[in-house]
């Protein structure tokens, strides 16, 4: 029995996902589930469409089919229900299980939060997973963009985006000064005048669950390595405990499957037993540079909130640019797919950006639900058409004899590769 809400129509052509393991999250998912949308603010309104044509093409190839459930946020929003995120969104994300969404616009110094953070924090959506890979045809500012096969966990609710701050001149910021100078007696670090001060919060908990799904993704997909990025040499109460409850999640949880990297040199002398994942740890600012210089090295990487913002955009800059990086969020029992990219507001409409990162989002969503053929499809099909050059404009300018198409056009021509392919 489906929910019934204010101003968004139920599918009645599909059924709804449901959870089959409360303690594993594991789903049952029916061969026609419903997915709520949400197209997005700015080229969303372009991307959207797009990545549902593609994504419908490759569920009707495997058998399937998806029963599409528009729901709305910010501008969107707005207009239906002058809020930016109104319940009818949440409530159907949260009973659905499974979701997409576009970019939503956060306005520099707006007086709200992110919108994308309240929905990833609202509905318990802890692990921010960003795949990066290259796809052939698609030109790179690196020699060997095909060295880049990266997994980025980004724990979603806690560090500085959890927004616990306040604002320089308010009443809130003048008591966080006097608690921290007088009864903290913390003077030296804060200087005179006008001061915002945030506060960030690095939790075991949060720390743990999102270190395990990474340990356990490297486990499942055949991964050698999990790397703990951190500053702990600075921050040693916050960052430094990450990496230490990274180490005793991997040592008190996994038994023989894995292993630390001193336990790789000191036990193993560098041969790392087959079947195995190595726990390992970074700082931030090396590893930025590592991901450049040793770009092979590094498979599946655990982080905190901002950390991992930085290193799938550096990430992503390797194999091409954000209009190809996918992502998409994870809870228990719980996903919502989004592009790594903005909104891009200027360009809304015109039918002519990359529609790819939200394509291969839709992939991660597809994979999610156990359709991997439906997910193969997808990244085979997006490769063959960017290596025969038929690509948006973004692309076309870099490649000597491309064809410039539109949004829609990239679409048309990935669900012609996804017939010829199944």
């Amino acid at each position: 029995m489906t929910m019934s809400y204010d101003k968004v129509d139920v599918p009645e052509d599909g059924e709804p996902i449901t959870l089959a393991d409360e303690d594993t999250g594991e789903l049952d998912v029916p061969e026609n589930p419903i997915i709520p949308i949400i197209h997005g603010d700015g080229i969303g309104t372009d991307v959207g469409p797009a990545a549902q044509k593609v994504l419908d093409a490759a569920a009707e190839a495997t058998g399937r089919s998806i029963s599409w459930m528009r729901v709305y946020a910010g501008s969107s929003a707005r207009e239906k229900y002058d809020e930016n995120l109104p319940e009818d969104t949440v409530s159907a994300i949260r009973e659905h299980r499974v979701a997409i969404k576009g970019p939503l616009t956060t306005p520099v110094g707006a007086g709200f939060r992110s919108l994308n953070v309240a929905l990833r924090q609202t509905l318990d959506m802890y692990a921010n997973v960003r795949p990066t890979y290259h796809i052939e045809g698609v030109p790179s500012p690196v020699k060997n963009p095909e060295e880049m096969d990266m997994v980025t966990f980004r724990e979603n609710t806690e560090d500085v985006y959890a927004g616990v701050e306040w604002e320089a001149g308010t009443d809130e910021v003048e008591q966080v000064r006097e608690f921290l100078e007088e009864d903290m007696e913390i003077s030296d670090v804060i200087h005179d005048g006008p001061v915002g001060i945030g506060v960030k919060p690095i939790s075991e908990f949060g720390s743990k669950r999102l270190i395990r799904e990474a340990i356990d993704y490297a486990l499942e997909n055949d991964r050698d390595s999990v790397t703990l990025v951190h500053k702990g040499n600075i921050m040693k109460f916050t960052e430094g405990a990450f990496r230490d409850w990274g180490y005793e999640v991997a040592e008190e949880e996994y038994g023989e499957d894995v292993i630390t990297e001193d336990e790789l040199w000191e036990e193993y002398d560098g041969e790392q037993p087959e079947g195995t994942v190595v726990v390992q740890d970074r700082i931030a600012d090396n590893m930025l540079q590592q991901i450049l210089t040793r770009t092979d090295e590094y498979s599946v990487i655990a982080t905190m909130n901002l950390n991992g913002d930085y290193m799938s955009d550096a990430a992503g800059a390797q194999i091409g640019g954000l209009g190809i990086a996918p992502g998409a969020n994870f809870g228990h029992g719980r996903c919502l797919a989004e592009p790594v990219h903005g909104s891009a507001p200027k360009y809304a409409g015109e039918d002519k950006v990359n529609p790819t990162a939200m394509i291969l989002s839709g992939r991660e969503m597809l994979d999610y639900l156990g359709w991997s053929d439906a997910a193969d499809l997808v990244r085979d099909a997006v490769e063959e058409t960017i290596s025969s050059g038929t690509v948006t404009y973004d692309l076309e300018r870099q490649i000597e004899g491309g064809t410039k198409v539109a949004t829609s056009e990239f679409a048309d021509a990935v669900v012609e590769n996804i017939e010829q392919l199944s």
